[in-house]
């Protein structure tokens, strides 16, 4: 395996460029280029018959502006229509984010809003088997007072603690902070998160900033792009800003002042299109980032103001009772050297060196995390270890760096109506462990929850409520949650789309789709400024359906006592409306925007913006028009002040990190307070970012192959459904007919006799999946690569039983601290179809 290996990164050296354009430069066209837009072209012949194809009637055109809510993003988008029936979806030149871009699932919105296959009529209640797909039609009076009912009588019960939501909304979304009221009024404390790089981020920046912001780069102005493993052109971030930036980084290919460097085991679109391609093992990416702090530190090549100015834990500490520790430049100087490092990750200690320095002599380096597209959480450890080499570098609150900002300042709702039921259900302990002392920055850990329900011979969970959440398909966990499904015994989902999780449900309360409801973006991902903005309906809901919001909201009142006093509005948009007044009382922002001043250009040297509404009505009437407020100023620097840890510095060694487990070692003995935590790390390093050996349990004399999930921008992965014509745009060796592909080097390919196109079992603890064999010189010899997004069990017959989904057989074991999924190796076999 080693010599594989070897010989890998020796063809990367030799032949890369060429390799590129053989083997990638077809797909990275393919999502960079106008192909996807215009295939629409070659598919209106292959859809003709389609019902639910967008077919123009005849009438007057016009156009209606929204925001795409597909992914986090929260790209602007403008809607063709003809005499009022939407028949094409186009990025915004008016609009901030992404000036006129529109990745190729936005560009699909309209097949979502239009396939009845895949979306309920309106409410249904299930008369087959759980997960046959079969229901019957009911009234919304009907559904609402059943659902009501169990839950009135759960609380009767004093069980309230049994009901249990997963929400899949954006974190600070009007609605996704109703789903959370609504259960804490009820009395449930057992309210899910689908995890996301964004959380792993928020608890990092947390315990190295105090930073309670959100995921914030300004990219346009770095001049140093260093990427672990950040899927840039393939759907990160905000796809079309993105895409936009990458385009700026190229502009002028004869004086090119940006270099992008991708560090990730495969040769993804981004990694074949950047400057430098890094490949270390998968699971070393720490490791990797302390070996390039450690030629930092030892050359001088850190930001020394910063350091020693406004930085605790970089050298030697004290801790409040008295005692000594060491500092992350000692243990990253004694413990991480290129040569150590190397034979982690596998690279040779020069390119170690090399990629350091280039880091270290930039003007303004930014380093960035989330893999794929950031749907999935990360490694706590490796976030705090990127996040320090932006903090050597001083690029944290600067021009080009990491910003950090507060939060949006929406208003804030009353506190809940907690009755006497309530409050004895919120004092029970959470199902999953978070927010306690053995995970005390983890808000929630859905990988726990299906834990509890599995060992235990009675569900602990009576009734499960799903918000815009596919947790049976997108879960990370080897089909855990799937199977906790199978044992609850009342589940309903508020889904518009017939998604696995849905179709395992007893009732449907089902959602508008985006382009029929209002909704507000808070904040897209990776954005540098702060950005909030409302989908306008472009239609009438075409089906019997509802607003989660309003659906909440009437069955608080139903529900009656404390739910029903903590729920004063009549609708949505009363709430929405509510927290929106927030942002007129902060005294600035804007609701237009001017496409020949791109926001990111003024943004170093802009410190207020003017705002351009005179009262809050006016500001209302324009953002409802335009979906957009936005402030594209900053105040950089602020270092004496912007950290808000413990020191009041940026910290390289956490003291939270510290303080949580002398609190917790307090009750046991440091030993086991560290097991409970997933740290197997001794002494000092526990309170800095270090590597550890993934928690892999699996022998590798039995398991010989890791696998590693990746995603394509071209393939929706997350709860949103795949539009059909996407399907256009995959290569025959990404799926044929109803198979899927794995990608395997071809000299790891070589020893199990496989060839190109062959079937092949690949089997880890959990189960099996079948997959068909694609040789790639871009993957790394003994490790495969699967794609996310295919292996539905439900939607349409353009997505189920569609390839296999790689999650269904994921063996993750917990990241220390944050208790997350580690999804990004499982030990796998392979074994001949």
């Amino acid at each position: 395996m080693e010599k594989e290996r070897k010989g890998f990164w020796e063809t990367i050296a030799f032949n890369r460029r060429n390799f590129i354009k053989l083997l990638v430069g077809g797909a990275v066209g393919t999502a960079v280029s106008p192909l996807p837009w215009k295939l629409t072209d070659d598919i209106a012949i292959w859809t003709q018959n389609w019902p639910w194809v967008p077919v123009p009637d005849a009438g007057e055109f016009s156009y209606a502006k929204t925001v795409c809510t597909l992914c986090p993003g929260g790209c602007g988008v403008k809607v063709r229509k003809t005499d009022n029936r939407p028949i094409k979806i186009e990025g915004r030149t008016d609009y901030p984010v992404n000036p006129g871009g529109i990745c190729p699932l936005g560009a699909g919105g309209l097949q979502v809003l239009y396939n009845d296959n895949i979306r309920f009529p309106g409410p249904m209640k299930r008369v087959g088997p759980r997960g046959s797909g079969k229901f019957m039609d009911i009234s919304w009076n009907e559904a609402l007072k059943e659902l009501a009912k169990r839950l009135a009588g759960l609380r009767r019960q004093g069980r309230p603690d049994a009901i249990v939501a997963v929400d899949g909304n954006p974190a600070g979304t009007t609605t996704s902070l109703l789903v959370q009221r609504f259960l804490k009024a009820v009395g449930s404390p057992n309210y899910e998160r689908i995890p996301t790089a964004e959380d792993t981020y928020s608890m990092a920046n947390w315990l190295t900033t105090g930073n309670k912001g959100p995921m914030a780069y300004d990219l346009e102005n770095a001049d140093f792009i260093l990427s672990f493993g950040c899927g840039l052109i393939e759907g990160w971030g905000s796809p079309g800003r993105v895409l936009n930036a990458w385009g700026l980084w190229h502009s002028n290919p004869l004086a090119r002042r940006v270099k992008i460097v991708q560090v990730e085991p495969r040769a993804s679109n981004t990694a074949s299109k950047a400057d430098e391609w890094i490949a270390p093992l998968p699971g070393t990416e720490t490791a990797l980032a302390l070996g390039l702090a450690h030629v930092i530190i030892r050359e001088g090549l850190y930001h020394q103001g910063f350091v020693q100015g406004h930085a605790f834990g970089f050298t030697d500490w004290r801790s409040s009772d008295g005692k000594e520790h060491k500092g992350f430049k000692k243990l990253v100087l004694d413990n991480y050297s290129p040569e150590k490092v190397a034979q982690i990750t596998g690279l040779k200690p020069s390119k170690i060196v090399s990629l350091a320095r280039a880091f270290g002599r930039s003007r303004a380096p930014v380093a960035l995390c989330g893999r794929g597209k950031g749907d999935l959480n990360g490694s706590l450890y490796e976030f705090m270890a990127i996040q320090c080499l932006n903090a050597l570098k001083g690029n944290i609150n600067q021009p080009g760096g990491v910003i950090l900002s507060k939060p949006i300042p929406l208003s804030t709702w009353p506190e809940i109506q907690a009755d006497s039921i309530a409050q004895k259900g919120l004092e029970k302990p959470r199902l999953d462990k978070a927010q306690t002392l053995q995970f005390p920055f983890t808000g929630s850990l859905i990988n726990n929850l299906s834990e509890a329900i599995l060992e235990k011979g009675k569900s602990p969970v009576d009734t499960l409520l799903i918000f815009s959440a596919n947790p049976a398909f997108t879960l990370p966990d080897g089909g855990s949650f799937r199977k906790a499904m199978e044992r609850i015994p009342y589940i309903v989902s508020f889904s518009p789309f017939k998604d696995d999780s849905a179709l395992m449900a007893d009732l449907i309360l089902p959602d508008h789709t985006y382009l029929e409801k209002t909704e507000d973006i808070v904040w897209p991902r990776g954005l540098q400024y702060p950005l909030y903005a409302l989908t306008k309906p472009v239609t009438s809901p075409l089906y019997n359906t509802r607003h989660n919001g309003d659906t909440l909201i009437t069955l608080a009142k139903l529900v009656g006592g404390g739910p029903a006093a903590s729920f004063p509005w009549s609708n949505y948009e009363q709430a929405l409306r509510e927290r929106v007044k927030g942002l007129f009382e902060s005294g600035g922002g804007l609701t237009t925007y001017d496409q020949s001043a791109p926001a990111w250009k003024g943004f170093p040297s802009r410190r207020g913006v003017q705002s351009d509404y005179s009262s809050f009505e006016d500001m209302w009437k324009k953002l409802k028009s335009g979906g957009l407020w936005y402030y594209p100023a900053h105040d950089f620097g602020n270092w004496e002040t912007i950290f808000e840890t413990p020191s009041g510095a940026f910290e390289f060694a956490s003291s939270r990190i510290e303080l949580a487990l002398n609190e917790l070692s307090s009750r046991t003995y440091l030993g086991a307070a560290l097991k409970e935590m997933g740290i197997r790390a001794k002494g000092d390093e526990v309170f800095v970012p270090h590597f550890e050996k993934g928690p892999v349990a699996e022998p590798e004399s039995e398991y010989p192959l890791i696998m590693v999930p990746y995603t394509l921008i071209n393939l929706s992965s997350t709860w949103a459904p795949n539009p059909p014509y996407l399907n256009k745009t995959l290569f025959d060796n990404q799926l044929r007919k109803d198979d899927s592909f794995v990608e395997i080097n071809p000299q790891t390919a070589s020893r199990y006799g496989l060839k190109q196109g062959d079937r092949i079992f690949i089997e880890s603890p959990k189960g099996r999946i079948a997959v068909r064999v694609n040789l790639f010189e871009g993957a790394m010899p003994g490790v495969l690569f699967l794609p996310l997004g295919f292996g539905h069990r439900a939607y349409d017959a353009y997505e189920r039983n569609k390839g296999a989904n790689p999650n269904d057989i994921v063996n993750a074991g917990k990241d220390p601290i944050s208790g997350h999924p580690v999804w990004w190796q499982t030990r796998v076999k392979i074994l001949k179809a």
